[in-house]
């Protein structure tokens, strides 16, 4: 796995490729303190992650996410900051991880262990470069305390809508997203998440017991929840075929 560092404070960088060193597998290809020659350099190099500061010269490390999240080869891009407002978003340009400065050696640990996991996945469900895409995605970023948390599809229990924003929950956490559940839908995968209600998207894995409800529709019971989600009697056909009943 090849990476770049982009900080242009020297010791930070130093430290930082010290720690990535020490504890993955991580092969750091190049080390930049401006925007513009990384931008630059990946018009002729390709990487599999960025670790990226915000405040740089040239261009700033948002504006620079944002170019490198059109190239047809993504990198993960893992911002290292003392910058906590940029969070969301980091979050629209799917970054995989947000670290605030100054950190601890743990954290950047976890996220390192996690991002070589990733890594490995995503490259074992590749698909071929006819169908059009280059990594199939086992993963979606939420957002907590201003951190993305990378949790895995499977996790997810079930999402609700709230005014402009969308709860999500999983079996021990909750989570505010910025956006309004038909597009946090369109992010998940059909065959595993079902839009049950205008205010509700479930996954199909977490239904526990279907219960009839009035007007011939179900309520919805979750494993290691205790918590109904109701399905409208708009959704009510296309559920009882997609379960069979």
């Amino acid at each position: 796995m090849k990476a770049i560092i982009v900080e242009d404070e020297f010791l930070a960088q130093e430290e930082l490729g010290y720690l990535i060193s020490t504890h993955s597998s991580i092969s750091i290809v190049e080390k930049f303190d401006d925007g513009l020659a990384v931008l630059k350099y990946l018009q002729n190099h390709q990487v599999d992650a960025i670790f990226l500061d915000i405040n740089i010269p040239s261009l700033d490390g948002v504006l620079l996410a944002q170019n490198i999240s059109k190239f047809a080869h993504k990198p993960y891009i893992i911002f290292i900051t003392a910058y906590k407002e940029h969070a969301a978003e980091a979050f629209e340009i799917e970054a995989f991880d947000y670290i605030l400065k100054p950190y601890h050696e743990s954290r950047i640990v976890t996220m390192l262990q996690k991002l070589e996991m990733h890594f490995k996945r995503d490259k074992q469900a590749e698909v071929p470069a006819s169908s059009g895409s280059n990594r199939v995605s086992h993963s979606i970023n939420l957002i907590k305390d201003e951190r993305i948390i990378v949790t895995d599809i499977n996790d997810i229990y079930y999402a609700a809508a709230q005014e402009k924003v969308t709860q999500v929950y999983t079996r021990r956490e909750q989570y505010t997203m910025p956006m309004n559940i038909s597009e946090l839908c369109n992010r998940l995968p059909e065959e595993h998440f079902f839009r049950c209600h205008r205010s509700y998207c479930v996954n199909l894995s977490k239904i526990r017991e279907i219960v009839p409800w009035f007007n011939n529709t179900y309520i919805l019971r979750l494993s290691d929840l205790d918590f109904e989600v109701p399905v409208s009697r708009s959704k009510v056909k296309a559920f009882r075929q997609l379960m069979g009943l």
